[in-house]
């Protein structure tokens, strides 16, 4: 019996077999037809056969053994291992590394011990009908995650290419973009590409009626907004309306600063300690597709709040740690930057944070209360970095005239861990 590492973590195996023992055939509905003759030979030759149930069928009737994936699909990884240094071959929809199990059996198997033999990708075969710049595309896969994740990448002008879950998507899609005030989109579903079934079918969404969608099928988007559209900056600063928030947010104009300070880099992690309404770790989230963030916040209110705010703005994957910090901060996973912010800078949560952080690490705090100032005006004299007095002043009606409302200042210390 094999146990499975942790997904995500590499398996070392021995290296007496450096040859290629498991390929990934990627396949089309054209099923044999449409694979080369060296790919059809891998499967030929394969002592075990891997594939979804609809792969199976495209393939027709095996003499050797043949496995349908099970669920979930990491429960049939122990098979295919067991077989090294035997022949495996694995089936696959199109490109097995473009949103496919290739690159999930790449963290159990190296790429010395695979071999793959991909096909035209639903991406490509969309476009290509389309007359599409691929790489002018926004590619997004809504398998098995939140409709919400296409929201970010809503500009008016944009070309979105998807794969659907099933049937249902695309209904479900022009519903989520006529709730955003994108209605005038054009959505053009690609089904069952490259087969026989083929078939290309476009409705704009706020008029969408189409019925009888086949399962596999990719989403094409054509976005157009209107005039009331909620359209997603490029850059940190959104209005503060965008999020619902009980007072407790950092100003539109104070955010702005901090995510320059905090400085995210593609995929790394964020701590935003006393979230309040989530605005930094979501606008750190929303900097990279690929970044991370934990939203840590004691109150429960607050982090339902957070939890809506993620879904709102497009970025469901935000966790949230409910409780109080350093204790809530146990276990994360560790951070490449921290926030904390408001009156949450205690001592014993800027210890926490400067040891969790590598070297490079960046701790960005905002201090309001001349308490939590006088915490960060202590740490800034034993330990270096960038201290700030930030604040604004906005017209307000005073009279028939107007004149300047101050905000509360904002002390920050910016601390780049050496």
């Amino acid at each position: 019996m094999i146990t499975l590492p942790e997904i995500g973590k590499n398996v070392s195996l021995p290296s007496e077999v450096p040859r290629p023992w498991l390929t990934i055939v990627g396949i089309g509905e054209e099923g044999l037809d449409g694979l080369t003759h060296a790919a059809r030979r891998v499967i030929a030759q394969a002592e075990l056969v891997v594939g979804g149930r609809r792969h199976l069928a495209l393939i027709g009737s095996l003499e050797r053994e043949a496995l349908a994936w099970a669920s979930p699909i990491e429960a049939t990884f122990p098979a295919i291992l067991g077989r090294r240094p035997s022949p495996v071959c694995v089936l696959a929809s199109g490109d097995p590394f473009c949103f496919g199990i290739g690159s999930v059996l790449a963290r159990y198997v190296p790429p010395r011990e695979t071999a793959c033999f991909p096909q035209a990708s639903a991406f490509s075969l969309a476009a290509a009908r389309l007359g599409w710049a691929q790489q002018d595309c926004t590619l997004l896969s809504l398998c098995g995650r939140p409709l919400e994740t296409l929201l970010p990448a809503l500009h008016p002008g944009a070309r979105m290419l998807a794969l659907s879950e099933d049937h249902s998507t695309p209904a479900k899609v022009a519903a989520l973009l006529c709730t955003r005030g994108f209605g005038p989109s054009r959505l053009t579903i690609c089904e069952a590409m490259g087969g026989p079934r083929e078939k290309l079918r476009s409705a704009v969404a706020d008029g969408f009626a189409l019925d009888g969608i086949d399962p596999l099928n990719t989403l094409a988007i054509e976005v157009e907004a209107c005039p009331d559209a909620q359209v997603s900056t490029l850059v940190a600063g959104r209005p503060e309306r965008w999020f619902e928030h009980d007072g407790q947010i950092t100003k539109a104009e104070i955010r702005a600063i901090t995510l320059a300070k905090l400085a995210p880099r593609r995929g790394e992690m964020l701590w935003d300690i006393g979230a309040g309404s989530g605005s930094v770790a979501i606008e750190w989230m929303l900097a990279h597709p690929a970044n991370r963030a934990v939203a840590v916040e004691r109150h429960p209110e607050r982090a339902a709040r957070i939890r809506r705010n993620a879904a709102a703005l497009g970025v469901p994957a935000l966790m949230v740690a409910e409780g109080a910090a350093p204790e809530a901060c146990a276990g994360l996973a560790r951070p490449d930057a921290v926030f904390i912010g408001g009156g949450a800078g205690l001592p014993g949560v800027i210890d926490l944070c400067l040891e969790a952080l590598g070297a490079g690490g960046r701790l960005v705090i905002n201090a309001v209360t001349i308490e939590t100032q006088g915490a960060v005006i202590e740490r800034f004299r034993s330990h270096g970095g960038a201290l700030t007095s930030l604040q604004f002043a906005q017209a307000d009606p005073v009279g028939g005239f107007h004149g300047w409302r101050a905000a509360m200042p904002v002390t920050q210390w910016v601390l780049v861990k050496p």
